[in-house]
């Protein structure tokens, strides 16, 4: 069998209907929403609704660290732009997001497996699931006899699911709830610092304590993820364990091949 995997699609959905050429199925790891486009500030959710300068302004505050300034200030302009079209924030924001949505999912090849990424809204992934699309997240399940494991989301604080932050003791209890995979796929990477950092954003990305233990226990053939856009190692084996940033799709627009 050959699976075709990819993450951080980030809109992208033209690249994502090729994503499964040659291949028996796709896997994909999260961050389907187009929230913000640090290279053209323009675009992305962000960049429509707010203009490419109020976003360049907030990509500042989010590259330098400064990410409390940041969520308020993406609040002011949310209900600024609200105020202006004398609309409801949350439901602008909905829309935006459902627009987008649907687009992604309508490129989707099938069959495809997938887990929730850190900028994603799972609430409303179930308005545009269709018939060969599985969604998975704490749960492992068996592909054609290979026990494959998906845990989607980040570790942080949010102040709604959007975007998908759990608490560290949440996400330790959906990786444990697996027990032994063959292929471990997560949104994050393990907590290794090659792996998690940055070399453009010259910063850690949050990693997973749990996902790395259970790699250590249970040592599945492959543990597949994203989020990391420009890691500092690509890949590195822990036992007999490879693990494999698969790639910042949105990007490179191609998905790493997994056979079995």
């Amino acid at each position: 069998m050959r699976v075709h995997v990819v993450s951080d699609v980030h809109g992208n959905a033209a690249a994502l209907a090729k994503a499964g050429e040659g291949a028996d199925a796709v896997f994909v790891l999260g961050d389907l929403l187009d929230a913000v486009d640090y290279r053209n500030p323009a675009g992305g959710i962000m960049g429509r609704m707010y203009g490419a300068e109020n976003t360049a302004k907030w990509i500042e505050l989010r590259t330098a660290g400064r990410f409390k300034e940041a969520r308020a200030y993406s609040r002011e302009l949310l209900t600024r732009v609200a105020d202006e079209r004398q609309a409801d924030p949350s439901q602008l924001l909905a829309e935006a997001i459902r627009a987008n949505y649907q687009e992604v999912f309508g490129m989707m090849p099938k069959p495809a497996w997938c887990t929730y990424g850190n900028v994603d809204a799972p609430e409303f992934w179930s308005e545009y699931v269709t018939a060969g699309i599985t969604v998975l997240d704490g749960t492992a399940t068996d592909i054609d006899g290979v026990r494959v494991g998906f845990v989607g989301g980040g570790i942080g604080l949010s102040s709604s699911s959007y975007p998908y932050l759990l608490p560290e003791g949440s996400f330790t209890e959906k990786v444990e709830g697996l027990g032994p995979v063959d292929v471990l796929c997560s949104h994050i990477p393990p907590a290794v610092p090659e792996l998690c950092y940055d070399t453009v954003a010259r910063r850690f990305e949050k990693g997973s304590e749990a996902l790395l233990a259970a790699i250590r226990e249970h040592q599945p053939r492959v543990a597949l993820f994203g989020h990391v856009h420009q890691p500092l190692q690509q890949r590195m084996r822990i036992g007999r364990t490879e693990c494999v940033n698969v790639g910042h799709f949105r990007q490179t627009e191609v998905p790493y091949a997994l056979t079995w």
